[in-house]
């Protein structure tokens, strides 16, 4: 009787090894999935963080950028913002600093106020794009609103203006807005990832080379097939007299729209690059330069300075995000 009860003893005492065992296995199991899960998902995450933040920091420059204009005047809170090297649109592409610097431009400059409603910054956070409506405060004639378009870098720890484009509006536009980052992510969605972006291929000069080839498929497809191939499927455009457009059916039917406006059939379009930058995640970058008519004198000539946003996309090519045009 006392063996089979030691017996009994033994088995159950091996039952509840074997069981414990099996828990503790399991729980070994749960915790290397849960870290293998984690190491996953955290430079996922991460990255969206970083991004987020990059986009609170540009958008904050942008802010105080208005902030000082209003506090000191439009010609002296460029001076403080603008990079060397910047860009502003006038009959074409003009150097910025050189501009604002000028005595004849300083005593006629309209005071401006703008708020931005759209941003959209880089990986690396060193390029992005503030857009938004804008008011010349002294000006009653019109087209005294319309968007202000900005492109930015960061430089030695700050955020500097290197480039903007005004899409007049005539009428009335609210300043009543804020950008918010919701807006953002569909483009962010778009973008290859990280290890594609950087690959020793995608550089500046197939940057340059996708600029000319919109111009030139313009020529071939028209404006707004011209878009539809080489826009995102969340690319913005900017043009004079119009809200701007987003999504692809959207911006590609104005924008086609405007081009028929301005253009006969016959008439071909030359694109002249002029310059733009590559971020330092490559995954973002922007162009600039004019596109004009070809004519002879009998006709009336079409010409307007443009500056693009582009995105590197999952399909390993360069795409549209923001296209804005002015026209002189």
């Amino acid at each position: 009787m006392l063996k089979i009860e030691r017996k009994t003893a033994v088995t159950v005492c091996t039952r509840w090894n074997k069981l414990l065992i099996l828990l503790l296995l399991g729980f070994q199991f749960i915790a290397l999935e849960a870290q293998e899960l984690g190491s996953s998902e955290t430079p996922v995450q991460d990255q969206e963080v970083s991004q987020y933040q990059h986009w609170l920091d540009l958008m904050a420059a942008d802010q105080s950028f208005a902030d000082r204009s209003a506090e000191i005047g439009r010609t002296s809170a460029f001076l403080e913002f603008l990079g060397q090297g910047s860009t502003v649109f006038r009959e074409g592409p003009v150097d910025a600093l050189e501009l604002y610097s000028s005595e004849i431009f300083q005593n006629n400059a309209s005071e401006i106020s703008w708020e931005a409603h759209y941003v959209d910054v880089s990986r690396a956070g060193d390029l992005g794009l503030t857009a938004g409506p804008l008011n010349f405060l002294a000006d009653e004639s019109t087209g005294q609103f319309g968007h202000l378009i900005s492109i930015w870098q960061r430089q030695e720890d700050r955020w500097v203006l290197m480039a903007d484009i005004v899409a007049d509006i005539p009428g009335f536009l609210s300043l009543e807005v804020e950008p918010n980052f919701d807006d953002t992510r569909p483009v962010l969605e778009e973008t290859a990832h990280p290890v594609m972006a950087t690959a020793e291929t995608n550089n500046m000069q197939m940057l340059i080379d996708r600029d000319n080839l919109f111009g030139q498929s313009i020529n071939f497809r028209g404006g707004q097939r011209a878009l539809l191939r080489y826009g995102l499927e969340n690319t913005r455009v900017y043009l004079p007299g119009m809200a701007p457009a987003v999504g692809a059916d959207a911006a590609s039917s104005v924008y086609g729209a405007f081009l028929d406006n301005q253009l006969s059939t016959t008439n071909q379009i030359s694109l002249t690059h002029v310059g733009g930058f590559l971020s330092a995640s490559k995954e973002v970058g922007y162009t600039y330069g004019t596109m004009e008519t070809l004519e002879d004198d009998s006709q009336q000539s079409f010409r307007t300075s443009y500056m693009r946003l582009w995105r590197f996309t999952a399909s390993n090519e360069w795409k549209i995000a923001v296209e804005a045009l002015n026209p002189y």
